[in-house]
Parts: C-alpha cells; sequence; structure tokens
C-alpha cells in the first residue's frame, strides 16, 4: 500500500480544515516548505 499523505495551504500557511471548510481552518505554520520537509 503506498500512502500518500496531503496538506491543506491556504494564504501561504499550512492550515488544517475542519470538514474541510476553507473558512473554518486552524494555522500550524507559516512556512509549507518546512512542513512537508
Amino acid at each position: 500500500m503506498l500512502l500518500i499523505p496531503a496538506i491543506d495551504l491556504k494564504d501561504g500557511q499550512c492550515v488544517r480544515l475542519r470538514q474541510g471548510d476553507m473558512d473554518d481552518s486552524t494555522v500550524f505554520s507559516d512556512d509549507p516548505v518546512a512542513m512537508a520537509g
């Protein structure tokens, strides 16, 4: 099985969306490249 992780990006920030809602998000990092690496 191949797992491919995903990150959500909003306004250049790495965020977590609640139920996929772009208006209801929590910012985890201002540097998405660092989060992906």
